[in-house]
């Protein structure tokens, strides 16, 4: 792919300025469709994450992530 010249850019960014992108209501980006699993913790899970976060530098998705495959390695082995 070669670069945009100075005039094609220009034309691009006016074309993306002025214009009003086209939305379908009905499709459902990810962020609405995992709504649902939203899960309101209870204060002592809530401390463990925040400390678990603070210590390996994670987010609560991934510590949550290594805890689900810790958990099955361990079933899958018995």
């Amino acid at each position: 792919m070669s670069d945009m010249t100075e005039q094609e850019a220009w034309e691009l960014d006016e074309l993306l300025t002025k214009t009003t992108p086209d939305v379908d209501p009905n499709v459902q980006g990810p962020f609405i469709k995992n709504r649902n699993m939203m899960v309101v913790l209870d204060q002592l899970s809530t401390r463990y994450f925040a400390s678990r976060m603070l210590e390996t530098k994670q987010t609560p998705t991934e510590i949550i992530s290594d805890m689900v495959r810790k958990e099955l390695a361990l079933t899958n082995a018995k």
